[in-house]
């Protein structure tokens, strides 16, 4: 699929203010369908279809598709791409911030860079299943970073203690339109299980202000930071938030919620 082409004659140019980039490179756009192992059974969320790169290569291998674009003028092509009634592809204009999100299996997207961390939040605070998502270098080293590291902080956490995250590969500048001054990134996010964890996954947004405070105040001890009394007695009370794994994030969060 030409994206590049059809972007330049219909005269639409990136919003480079809010990272807006179009992936033009079929190959990077199919590689991504194959890391998610899109199927004939699955319904797909993409985040930003743009003029279609992704969406494309969902359309020829998953059972639906929802392709959720706010561009009005980039939602024009994607309409005529995919409005008939034979294709797979629904395409919603709106805001992923604001829109409730439809029920999908998996999410397979090229997204803004500026809306990285609110996107991702939304889907990790979501029954998600796997995602496939193309981020800035930094921010994808920032999910996989290990306690101790100068990237790890409140995304490395939350991302790491709901979902096995990994970095696939690394994407050139040239795979863009126009090309980005950053470097990027492949990410695979899948959802764990609800097991020993069950808990902290029923009650994410609880979770996710847990580690808030806890990073705003990151040069703290635990027990300074939430005040603990002395009958709760864990060693992780003892630890900086930047020395704490998320494995510990997640048991002590349960422990001192329960005494909240």
């Amino acid at each position: 699929m030409e994206v590049k082409k059809i972007l330049m004659e219909r005269g639409i140019r990136a919003a480079r203010s809010l990272g807006q980039y179009f992936l033009v490179d079929d190959g990077v756009a199919a590689r991504m369908v194959e890391y998610a192992g899109v199927g004939s059974g699955d319904v797909v969320l993409e985040i930003g279809a743009g003029a279609g790169s992704v969406t494309a290569n969902l359309e020829s291998k998953a059972k639906k598709v929802y392709a959720v674009e706010k561009d009005k003028e980039l939602c024009v092509i994607l309409k005529e791409q995919y409005g008939n009634k034979k294709s797979k592809t629904e395409v919603i204009e709106g805001d992923i911030m604001e829109i409730d999100l439809p029920e999908f299996d998996k999410v397979v997207a090229s997204i803004p860079f500026s809306l990285s961390s609110p996107i991702t939040y939304k889907l990790l605070l979501a029954d998600f299943g796997l995602a496939v998502l193309l981020y800035q270098k930094e921010f994808a080293e920032k999910m996989v970073a290990e306690p101790g590291s100068k990237l790890y902080g409140r995304l490395s956490v939350i991302a790491q203690a709901l979902a096995d995250v990994e970095l696939l590969e690394l994407v050139h500048r040239d795979a863009f339109y126009p090309s980005p001054p950053v470097k990027t990134a492949i990410v695979r996010l899948k959802e764990k299980e609800k097991g020993k964890e069950k808990r902290i996954v029923e009650e994410k947004k609880q979770f996710f202000e847990f580690v808030t405070e806890a990073f705003e105040h990151r040069r703290k001890k635990m027990r300074n930071i939430f005040k603990t009394s002395g009958s709760l007695a864990v060693e992780e009370l003892e630890k900086r938030p930047e020395e704490l794994s998320p494995e510990e994030f997640v048991r002590l969060s349960m422990k001192i919620l329960e005494k909240v």
